[in-house]
């Protein structure tokens, strides 16, 4: 994914009703040579699954599909846990 694609997506999403991001208090996008690495911590697997029902349609109409599972540093495939998280204070969401 590009970072055109990152934002056009990002844009098209916020406008979708409701809060599409929640139960998402990390999000982190860091550019790298192959696109773009992102990385989500989401509160809970229910939260996760609720925001892929919204995202990936909008994503597959921009003609963006999932092309390979997650990576680790080496390049290798991994299965992800789900972890659940329990985060507050002042700024977060």
């Amino acid at each position: 994914m590009t970072i055109e694609q990152y934002e056009e997506l990002n844009a098209k999403l916020r406008a979708e009703p409701g809060d599409t991001f929640a139960g998402c208090p990390v999000h982190v996008c860091v550019p790298k040579d192959s696109g773009l690495e992102i990385c989500d911590l989401w509160e809970s697997e229910e939260a996760m699954n609720k925001f892929a029902t919204v995202m990936m349609p909008v994503a597959e109409r921009m003609g963006l599909t999932a092309t390979s599972a997650p990576r680790d540093h080496a390049g290798a495939p991994v299965r992800l846990p789900v972890a659940v998280a329990r985060c507050g204070g002042p700024g977060l969401r």
